[in-house]
């Protein structure tokens, strides 16, 4: 019997090497690996003796040779395959360990070069996984050193059975379908702006927790991030205290971050069901977070509040008198975590800033029956001063500001959305309507009377010049939206009969 063990993470190899030896099996192996083997006294041939070929190309070439491959693919009921192995002197590999080249750990690191990059893409390795588990009646095959300890048992003892063989292969092609996904990523990354979308995505992923459940309790869940790198993020967020996460928590941490993560000012948000029904901007993080909860307080309670600057103890004291399921910021100061964690089951997660690998990590990805619907991620530079007036009125530099807020905002509610602000307050929003005067009407009933003097922003254009009329009634004073609706003049003549300054910015911001 022989076994193949060529990896680049040593983890736990001498130990299996001693183990597979004890149990009869003749061990051969590569550079690295035979080094570890010898030096740790167990028996090992040179994968070069065993081929009567020396490694090539500084390496480059090792494993890819008949005697390997022929060893490995064979198959054992065969007697036409077997008798060709006889003739040509190769004997058959029952065992096949191996590890991949570290090229997810090499494109991580800050200005790495192409030449770095490509020395690390393991050609013999996948090669050899692909040939083991294409066998794996004959084969075993071994990829993640967290098996090798069970694997070692059952090798020592009655041997694997099928079912056992299979799972193994089936990870094995996984690991390399992930680690090919990460160098095709790798290698479409810097696609031109003006370019098509991609002919085939390729998405790897790797489990870091499993959930209780899903969205609902008959629904299994788990949380993944890209295998092909990256960092930050709400997925790799610190968990500093509390319960479990849940699915839902963590869309809706997600949301919180994205929302606050859009503004270079400091601010706070709150978020229900995936909606931010609070938000709010001020220098002094106690008092955004105290804006944020008054802009809608009844829908706050049992909510997540996001940060987008360190906790202060004197906001995480604010936070105190209301229920809440998760905090996320990108740190908290002094003793602002010691006050939060009074509350034994908030969820206090820490989140830096996501710098992704390349390729199809960087996409927006939604399922649909039968397939992905694939897109850039909704990120665009816009400057308010360089919105066209619409209006006989133009809106002044304060309305401008806020409806600066007021478009940020809007971008992070369900379509239809609709906000009101006043001085970088959301005092009022309406979120998944099928029509847009129906969030409006929300809009005005969520603010009440601080509606009077706010600012509109709508994520599309207005279709019709009741929504205007509606949002004249309500008191507010200007308004963003796209344009380009086929009765932009009904919706101006309107607005300009209010004395609504409106602006058009060109640019949609539909979230489905």
């Amino acid at each position: 019997m022989k076994a193949l063990l060529s990896v680049f993470d040593k983890t736990g190899i001498e130990e299996l090497g001693e183990r597979l030896s004890g149990a009869g099996f003749e061990l051969i192996s590569t550079g690295g690996t035979h080094r570890s083997l010898s030096d740790a006294g167990v028996p090992v041939r040179q994968v070069s003796d065993v081929t009567g070929s020396p490694e090539i190309l500084d390496g480059r070439v090792k494993t890819l040779h008949p005697v390997i491959h022929g060893g490995l693919l064979a198959r054992r009921d065969s007697a036409d395959h077997m008798a060709e192995l006889e003739s040509h002197g190769i004997g058959a590999i029952d065992v096949v360990v191996v590890n991949l080249y570290p090229f997810v750990e090499t494109i991580s690191k800050p200005d790495v070069s192409l030449d770095d990059a490509l020395e690390n893409i393991d050609i013999g390795g996948p090669t050899m996984l692909r040939a083991a588990a294409k066998n794996f009646p004959s084969v075993a095959v071994v990829v993640d050193p967290a098996d090798y300890g069970w694997v070692a048992d059952a090798l020592a003892g009655g041997g694997l059975d099928q079912e056992q063989r299979r799972g193994l292969a089936a990870k094995a092609f996984q690991h390399v379908a992930v680690y090919d996904a990460a160098v095709a990523d790798y290698l479409a990354s810097g696609r031109a702006d003006d370019a098509e979308m991609p002919q085939q995505v390729t998405i790897g992923l790797e489990r870091v927790s499993s959930l209780r459940y899903g969205e609902n309790p008959h629904q299994m869940g788990a949380l993944y991030v890209p295998a092909n790198g990256g960092s930050g993020g709400l997925a790799r967020a610190r968990q500093l205290h509390g319960r479990e996460l849940s699915f839902n928590n963590l869309m809706d941490a997600d949301a919180a971050w994205r929302t606050v993560s859009d503004y270079a000012e400091p601010a706070v948000c709150v978020i229900k069901h995936a909606n931010p029904c609070g938000l709010a901007s001020r220098d002094d993080l106690a008092s955004a977070y105290q804006l944020a909860y008054e802009g809608d307080p009844v829908s706050a309670f049992g909510g997540i509040v996001g940060f987008n600057r360190n906790v202060t103890a004197e906001a995480a004291d604010a936070m105190g008198p209301v229920f809440y399921e998760v905090v996320v910021a990108p740190g908290y100061d002094g003793d602002a975590l010691e006050i939060l964690q009074r509350k034994r089951n908030l969820r206090i997660l820490a989140v830096d800033k996501a710098e992704s690998a390349s390729g199809a990590s960087v996409y927006d990805i939604r399922p649909l029956s039968g397939g992905m619907l694939v897109q850039d991620p909704d990120v665009i530079d816009e400057d308010p001063h360089s919105w066209q007036t619409a209006t006989q009125r133009a809106p002044s530099e304060s309305e401008l500001a806020d409806l600066g807020f007021a478009w940020k905002a809007v971008k992070h509610i369900k379509s239809n959305a609709i906000a009101f602000v006043k001085d970088r307050q959301l005092v009022g929003m309406g979120a998944g309507q099928p029509n847009r005067v129906v969030s409006v009407h929300l809009s005005q009933r969520a603010a009440g009377e601080k509606a009077d003097g706010c600012v509109l922003a709508s994520d599309a254009f207005f279709p019709f010049p009741d929504n205007i009329e509606l949002a004249a009634e309500a008191g507010i004073t200007a308004i963003v939206q796209p344009g380009g609706s086929i009765r932009d003049d009904e919706v101006i003549a309107a607005a300009d009969a209010a004395g609504i300054a409106m602006v058009f910015t060109g640019v949609r911001h539909f979230r489905h």
